[in-house]
């Protein structure tokens, strides 16, 4: 039991910014809120913060509106049997102690009760484009081993996954494809498997799948261009949570339109909204998708990612998407590249 728990607990009047930022120091991924008698009052996930963003719930909100108000607890004294039977019944990764007046004695995790395991999903990396818009450093590397601090962003990338025990991966490859597979070879280097697939011809993200072999579980699929800070198993429990035929990593984007906006019904204005702030969510470069819907792909068939998502919506297969709030960069143009090097220094 992990009995040292200052970082994880928030007083009940915390925002969810709090919150988020306990979650990233703490790494016991959840975060438990107390009262004023220093009592149990709720607990927040990783899943709560991300349904939090999709709801469209602010930094400054209170933790209160976002906390399960009835987390699954065990007490002093429970043996080690019934506890790994409400992770097991419950599917939790941990659970609070409490003493029997709901004061927090520790925390007992799923990792400490059955061991860390590996993930055997496997890993597909786009690492087969151009990289046009950063020319002329591409014009001699791809650009997945441009490096970002001392290492290619792809090795970022690999040991970023292989952290949270993924260590089967697929690497997509066609624009100096030797280049990629003499730096990394088999993947033994750092510790994990690595396969090449070969596009004789460019197919798109969602024609790629195609050539990949027979898979039986959900394949992490993310572009070779990105620095992120993603946990990736909890990307995977939750699309298992949720599921979904393909859960979709995504980014809430603002802008602020420059002007005062109309609003009106027919012709008669109803109100004036100055420089009114937008909120959209936009595409991460990053998804699961579940072995039924790569199992259907034709072989070597042109397609990009909109139109094998469109296809899904079509066949009415459920399409989930797991907003980030942690750091992420898509290293897709020169300035991209230049603010990646300074944050190799804070973040890798």
């Amino acid at each position: 039991m992990i009995t040292s728990l200052e970082q994880a607990i928030l007083p009940l009047n915390s925002t969810m910014q709090d919150a988020i930022n306990a979650l990233n120091i703490s790494t016991l991924k959840i975060v438990l809120i107390i009262n004023e008698q220093h009592q149990l009052v709720g607990v927040i996930t990783d899943g709560d913060i991300r349904r939090a963003i999709l709801a469209y719930h602010g930094l400054n909100s209170a933790v209160d509106l976002i906390m399960s108000h009835k987390p699954v607890t065990a007490f002093q004294g429970d043996s080690a049997s019934k506890i790994k039977h409400l992770l097991e019944v419950n599917k939790l990764l941990h659970i609070p102690i409490l003493t029997q007046d709901q004061r927090i004695l520790g925390i007992e995790t799923r990792d400490h009760l059955f061991g860390v395991g590996k993930l055997t999903n496997p890993v597909f990396i786009m690492a087969g484009g151009f990289g046009t818009r950063l020319r002329p450093l591409t014009s001699s590397c791809p650009k997945p081993l441009l490096k970002v601090g001392r290492k290619p962003i792809l090795e970022n990338i690999i040991e970023s996954f292989s952290s949270f025990g993924f260590e089967q991966f697929y690497i997509s490859v066609h624009y100096k494809a030797d280049m990629i597979k003499d730096y990394f070879g088999d993947g033994s280097t750092l510790g994990v498997d690595i396969e090449y697939i070969e596009e004789k011809t460019p197919l798109g993200t969602g024609g790629a799948l195609s050539l990949l072999p027979d898979v039986f579980e959900p394949v992490i699929l993310m572009n070779g261009d990105l620095l992120t800070k993603v946990d990736f198993s909890e990307l995977l429990a939750y699309h298992q949570e949720e599921k979904a035929a393909v859960t979709m990593c995504v980014r809430e984007y603002e802008f602020q339109v420059p002007y005062g906006v109309i609003q009106s019904e027919n012709n008669r204005v109803t109100n004036i909204v100055e420089k009114p702030v937008e909120k959209y969510f936009v595409n991460a470069g990053i998804y699961v998708i579940s072995p039924e819907v790569i199992h259907k792909l034709k072989v070597n068939e042109y397609l990009d990612m909109p139109d094998l998502i469109n296809a899904c919506l079509a066949n009415e297969e459920r399409i989930s998407m797991f907003p980030i709030h942690e750091y992420w960069l898509d290293i897709g143009r020169m300035s991209d590249f230049e603010r990646a090097q300074s944050d190799a220094i804070n973040f890798f």
